[in-house]
């Protein structure tokens, strides 16, 4: 096991160039994220995360793999998952008349989230992916007249806490049997800011009792189930003037202490601009990983700056190895170990088994 690699970084392509090996076989390097370009068929993927374990067998290879509008791999046989939110109607369906059944709905949903995550899962891991991060727990606050989140929107399961914590209790048990961690997103939550921290700094302005009794209720709830957490981009002025996963107030005081979280902690993309400014200054992807590792995340994601020349990748790693020199950065064995955990303990099935297998197909049937 390595001392600490708290980086997750991406590759360019569909294959592997001598930068990308170069980058992953640093020792900062603790994982990969893959997106639809680095996409054009089953084989081809296969053969890209096969590269990927050869020049590391520990690294982690991930993707933003929900359904509905994020999901990365859509052909080739990949099952096209509903989004979160037909779950969360399909609970709400008990039937017409004088075949409704009270709580029929909500059965048959818990259900269908566990077939959503074992075919999520299984068909990953036929194609050598480790982890998915889903499942989304922010609330579905569509039908507010306060607030509406265009980011998050049909990403999110429900409007109530109660049901967003039960159905993704159900996908995270169908990721498990699959033999895949999970990663709740985005604490405390994303669902209640218009703004979306891609291209802009969303800002909470509701007091932490607020949040806590709502949007981040889930996350105690599934202290027992969550493996991985991410922080949303998001200001809490309320609480404090960073966004949450620069926050130690957020993650060691709040998601720590007060929650009884052990899993590891992710940042969220630190290219974006919800990521790029701290305190009303601009600031490098070393000084955002840095700020990042120093208020309790385990790993940073710097994602889509693999493309071109991929200098930001290395000043990021440039950057943070010069920082531990200096002793600006401790690493922390508690954060690799966390690391380690979230990769797969099992053999994953092959893409064909698959296709005769009852448990995949019986969960192909329970899809809305």
């Amino acid at each position: 096991m390595t001392e600490h690699a708290p980086v997750i970084l991406d590759v360019a392509g569909t294959s592997l160039s001598a930068d990308d090996r170069r980058r992953l076989a640093h020792p900062l390097t603790g994982g990969v994220i893959l997106f639809a370009r680095n996409w054009e068929n089953r084989a081809q993927l296969l053969g890209l995360t096969s590269a990927i374990k050869a020049v590391r067998d520990d690294l982690l290879i991930c993707v933003d793999h929900e359904g509905g509008r994020v999901q990365r791999f859509r052909t080739d046989g990949f099952t096209h998952l509903p989004p979160m939110r037909a779950l969360g109607e399909l609970w709400m369906d008990d039937g017409k008349g004088a075949k409704a059944q009270p709580g029929s709905g909500a059965l048959r949903a818990t259900n269908a989230a566990t077939a959503a995550g074992y075919v999520l899962g299984t068909e990953l891991r036929a194609c050598g992916v480790d982890f998915s991060f889903t499942p989304v727990l922010d609330l579905d606050w569509q039908d507010e007249a306060t607030s509406r989140s265009g980011v998050i929107g049909d990403r999110a399961f429900h409007r109530d806490p109660r049901v967003v914590a039960l159905l993704a209790k159900s996908l995270m048990h169908g990721l498990l049997q699959a033999g895949m961690a999970n990663c709740g997103k985005h604490f405390p939550g994303h669902g209640f800011v218009k703004a979306d921290s891609h291209t802009e700094v969303p800002v909470d302005t509701r007091s932490k009792k607020a949040i806590l009794a709502d949007d981040a209720a889930p996350y105690p709830w599934l202290s027992t189930t969550l493996t991985s957490v991410m922080p949303a981009h998001v200001i809490y002025p309320k609480v404090d003037s960073r966004p949450a996963g620069f926050s130690k107030r957020w993650l060691q005081d709040i998601l720590r202490r007060e929650m009884r979280f052990d899993g590891a902690i992710f940042s969220d993309d630190l290219s974006m601009e919800g990521a790029r400014r701290l305190d009303g200054q601009l600031v490098s992807y070393t000084e955002g990983a840095l700020a990042a590792l120093e208020a309790g995340c385990d790993l940073v994601l710097l994602c889509n700056q693999s493309v071109g020349d991929g200098k930001a990748v290395d000043e990021l790693l440039d950057g943070l190895a010069e920082a531990r020199a200096q002793g600006r950065w401790q690493p922390s064995v508690d954060s690799e170990s966390r690391r380690i955990a979230l990769l797969p303990e099992t053999i994953p099935q092959a893409w064909d088994d698959l296709m005769y297998q009852p448990a995949y197909l019986q969960a192909l049937d329970l899809l809305p």
